[in-house]
């Protein structure tokens, strides 16, 4: 059974995340890569503030984003960088629908445009 958390901690847990991404120089990014992190297949810039948090869930600002592919691959799985590159979220589930990060396509190929529909991130206990 998973760890039960009282709402006002992890309403607290998810803005310390968005005030770590938001507080480096630079804005911070939204990687998406294959299911194992060995290839980053598409970087979205995100806009400062980057999400609101209600509720202990994160939103993103800003959405639709558009990107171009870096590289051909399955998209599996993102992870949020600083503007200074640090890791301050990760294992976000990619797809077309039902996931974290919703994409227009999952499928991505080099060189071709992809947006960003929407991102809603709730923290798993």
């Amino acid at each position: 059974m998973p760890i039960e958390y009282p709402m006002a901690l992890r309403s607290a847990r998810m803005a310390d995340v968005v005030a770590a991404l938001d507080g480096a120089p630079g804005h911070a990014t939204l990687e998406i890569c294959d299911s194992d992190y060995s290839n980053v297949l598409a970087v979205f810039t995100l806009q400062k503030p980057s999400f609101s948090e209600v509720g202990g869930t994160l939103t993103m600002l800003g959405v639709p984003l558009d990107a171009t592919n870096l590289l051909t691959g399955n998209a599996a799985l993102a992870r949020l960088k600083d503007g200074a590159g640090v890791i301050w979220a990760s294992g976000m589930t990619v797809g077309t629908s039902g996931t974290d990060i919703v994409l227009s396509s999952a499928e991505l190929v080099a060189g071709a445009p992809l947006t960003l529909d929407s991102c809603s991130i709730t923290p798993r206990d």
